[in-house]
């Protein structure tokens, strides 16, 4: 109950993804009209502060040039109205002539700013540049921001230079204006931008995320009764790779089930037979006959002791099934047979001879191997008699192990499901085994990405070939691990010459 509620408030991949590149070009949108903004606003106020320097140039000129009859000046009043009057006017300025504090003259013209309009300029200006020295300051007060020159006018005179100053102001509100409305034009066109890449997010995320959805849609619908359906791939991108991975995952699982029914279809069917013979014996039985249930126990036994070898064949067999059935290493596949040689000769009918072998080191697992070729010598005693031979052998690209019995062979039909699980031949003495066995040796093959086949053999019999991959070097080119100890030789092995 509190899945369902969970999964409707998650937030989708698709919205996380649009999201995030939503939120991306915003943060750059931002910085790109942020730093823009900044360097251009520094360029502005930098502007104003060059051109009033340009002003203070021009008005020193005017003053040191003197009057246009005379030459000089009669009294810096008289300069200070020259200034004033022949200053070039500019936007978003203004000028005047400041005089004890008090603004006493403006230009003939009208400029764009009128410095009367803010009452506390005049003496703000007179008092920065009552040091003596031109200054460029910023004046804020009355409701308005200006940057201001204010320089005082000296001259031989009746009036004193100091009291006399020329201001020259640029409203800098105004100034900034141009770019504060690029600035508005900017924000309008990036939410645009914004919008437009919100769409072609949703757009093409929706397109790149639907074979998701149809996994997942796939996955939803998938069971173990329905492993039939695999996702259609379309593309070469690595949506399609998904794809393909995945139903490579399914034919797996698909394989893996139908391993599973087939397995549990033949343990029942194994199972089935040595039961009913157990329990139609048990219920026929004269339990005041000593003799009947005396044969009845042993047939009890005889049947538990098959159904116990049948269990351990299966779990063998699911080991090897797990993630790391084999743990290759160094194995010198001549000193392997006979090892194998010395152990098979204790089962019971056995005759081992030892064939050539292979001067090689092949990488494998050496108790796996073992085991592959003590159940093909298991084998080969049940099905062809007890007289044996191992060896091994180089062919291209490959070591094989070798087992070759003299029984009667295997009947060319029989040879593509000889290794088929529970398939199982005629013994000797009449009776079968589990069907377990040669499925095992094929499965260490193939964890070696070997394989495993028979053949005839020449002379009569059949040859059981295990081969394992694998570039062949010989025993002095590797250093190997030392051997485990051999077993003493029993007097039934013997060794070709």
């Amino acid at each position: 109950m509190d899945e369902q509620p969970r999964r409707r408030m998650a937030i989708s991949v698709r919205t996380r993804i649009v999201a995030a590149i939503t939120l991306v070009a915003a943060i750059a949108l931002t910085s790109v009209g942020v730093a823009v903004y900044a360097v251009e606003r520094a360029n502005i106020l930098q502007a104003i502060d060059d051109r009033l320097r340009d002003n203070l140039a021009s008005a020193r000129f005017i003053v040191s040039d003197g009057a246009p009859d005379t030459g000089t000046w009669a009294a810096a009043d008289d300069a200070l109205y020259a200034v004033v009057q022949r200053m070039s006017p500019d936007d978003n300025t203004g000028a005047a002539g400041i005089v004890g504090g008090r603004i006493v003259m403006t230009p003939g013209s009208r400029l764009d700013i009128d410095l009367t309009a803010a009452p506390g300029f005049a003496a703000h200006a007179a008092a920065a540049a009552s040091t003596g020295d031109p200054v460029l300051a910023t004046y804020s007060g009355d409701g308005v921001i200006w940057r201001f020159l204010a320089a005082p006018i000296a001259v031989d005179g009746p009036v004193e230079g100091e009291d006399t100053v020329f201001a020259l102001a640029y409203d800098v509100n105004a100034e900034l204006a141009e770019i504060n409305d690029a600035g508005r034009a900017y924000l309008i066109a990036g939410g645009i931008a914004l919008v437009i890449i919100m769409a072609v997010a949703f757009l093409v995320s929706t397109r790149l995320l639907r074979p998701l959805r149809r996994m997942r849609e796939t996955a939803q619908r998938v069971s173990a009764q329905s492993l039939s359906e695999r996702l259609p791939i379309q593309g070469r991108d690595d949506v399609s790779d998904l794809a393909a991975t995945m139903n490579a995952m399914l034919d797996r699982l698909d394989e893996a089930l139908d391993s599973q029914r087939q397995l549990l279809s033949d343990v029942g069917h194994e199972l089935k037979t040595p039961i009913t013979i157990v329990r139609g014996n048990l219920e026929v039985m004269d339990a005041a006959d000593p003799a009947d249930a005396a044969a009845s126990r042993d047939l009890a036994i005889d049947e538990l002791d098959r159904m116990d070898k049948l269990v351990q064949d299966l779990a063998g067999a699911a080991s090897l099934h797990g993630p790391s059935p084999v743990t290759l290493a160094p194995v010198d596949a001549g000193d392997l047979v006979h090892q194998v040689a010395r152990k098979a000769a204790v089962i019971d009918g056995a005759h081992i001879t030892t064939g050539s072998v292979a001067d090689v080191v092949v990488p494998a697992d050496a108790d796996r191997i073992t085991q592959a070729l003590l159940q093909l010598t298991q084998n080969a005693v049940t099905h062809g008699g007890g007289d044996i031979v191992l060896g091994s052998r180089v062919v291209p690209g490959a070591v094989e192990f070798w087992v070759r019995d003299h029984g009667p062979g295997v009947a060319d039909d029989a040879k593509p499901r000889i290794f088929e699980r529970f398939h199982r031949g005629e013994a000797a003495d009449g009776r079968g085994g589990s069907g377990l066995g040669l499925n095992i040796v094929q499965v260490i093959a193939r964890a070696h990405g070997g394989s495993v086949r028979v053949a005839d053999a020449d002379g009569g019999g059949a040859v059981f070939l295990l081969s394992i991959p694998h570039d062949a070097v010989t025993t002095d080119d590797r250093k190997l691990p030392p051997p485990p100890p051999l077993p003493p030789m029993p007097a039934s092995v013997r060794q070709e010459g």
